[in-house]
């Protein structure tokens, strides 16, 4: 083959792989990168939609730092996110662990314990909204069996955003248990086999084998975790529209008034801008922490 030839081909391998990514890239830029560039110009400017940005520098974000309902909404959102994620993989955990043990109608509790995450939002909430109705929802009937006075858990400003956390666990259970369910079923029976010959408990192999062994996956759903509880907005939208008296509003919440209600664009992308450097800063703490442990271990 001649010299010229095999240098066109060397050069036309070498551009293909960049060919086949190109549209991928090209998407990514345009409804991701671009939207975002907009989003942060507009974090600057005075903006109603109906007339041109105007440039107004870091005022957005001076009276972001002085809005009590924005810290409220920022505390909301944390609240949440401490009372979900940890929570939903933990139990998720328990039950990778007795889903991984050859029990009677395996297939029919892994279906049922999953079954939440595959519903619609709009549809967890519907459903929830009738369980926690305070005339006639099954809660405070199963309540009221035992002696227990029901309450009107979602327009009580001291029961709204826990009823929301309790919720957000119900649903991220069965996420958390597949992925797990997955990591322990891929490894290999010989170490726990191993660990039995020298004597090793049930639950001293759990902590020293399933545990280490999993620590990926762990990383994986507590990252995917805090990004969902930081934008939670649908359960909150229908269940209690942020009330009573702000107890259960949320930052997504803030970004949809502020923009969609009352029309201030420039300081819901301030918001915006925030909630994506915020979720930016925890995943990258969170990638620093499992690098570290990686290498420790």
């Amino acid at each position: 083959m001649p010299k010229g030839r095999v240098t066109m081909n060397k050069g036309l391998n070498r551009v293909f792989p960049y060919l086949f990514v190109f549209p991928s890239m090209l998407l990514f830029v345009w409804f991701g990168l671009i939207p975002i560039a907009w989003i942060v110009y507009l974090s600057f400017t005075d903006y109603s939609m109906l007339q041109p940005p105007v440039w107004k520098g870091l005022d957005n974000y001076v009276r972001l730092l002085q809005d009590p309902l924005f810290a409220k909404a920022v505390g909301n959102t944390a609240w949440y996110w401490l009372g979900t994620v940890l929570p939903s993989m933990a139990i998720g955990l328990v039950l990778a662990v007795l889903m991984s043990m050859r029990l009677k109608l395996l297939p029919l509790f892994r279906a049922l314990i999953y079954l939440p995450g595959t519903l619609s939002s709009v549809a967890v909430a519907m459903t929830w909204l009738w369980l926690l109705d305070p005339s006639s929802g099954p809660v405070n009937r199963w309540l009221s069996f035992i002696g227990i006075t029901g309450r009107n858990w979602l327009n009580s400003p001291d029961t709204s955003l826990a009823s929301i956390i309790v919720i957000g666990i119900w649903t991220g259970i069965g996420f958390c248990m597949i992925v797990l369910l997955g990591g322990i079923q891929g490894i290999s029976v010989s170490l726990y086999e191993a660990a039995a010959l020298d004597g090793a408990s049930s639950l001293r192999q759990f902590f020293y084998i399933t545990i280490p062994l999993l620590k990926p996956m762990l990383l994986f759903l507590f990252i995917i975790a805090t990004i969902r509880s930081f934008q939670v907005f649908d359960l909150v939208y229908i269940l209690t529209g942020g009330g009573p008296a702000n107890s259960s509003t949320t930052i997504v919440s803030q970004i949809v008034n502020a923009s969609f209600q009352e029309y201030r664009m420039g300081y819901a992308s301030a918001m915006a801008v925030f909630l994506l450097l915020v979720t930016l800063a925890v995943t990258l703490l969170q990638y620093w922490l499992g690098g570290r442990n990686s290498a420790s271990d």
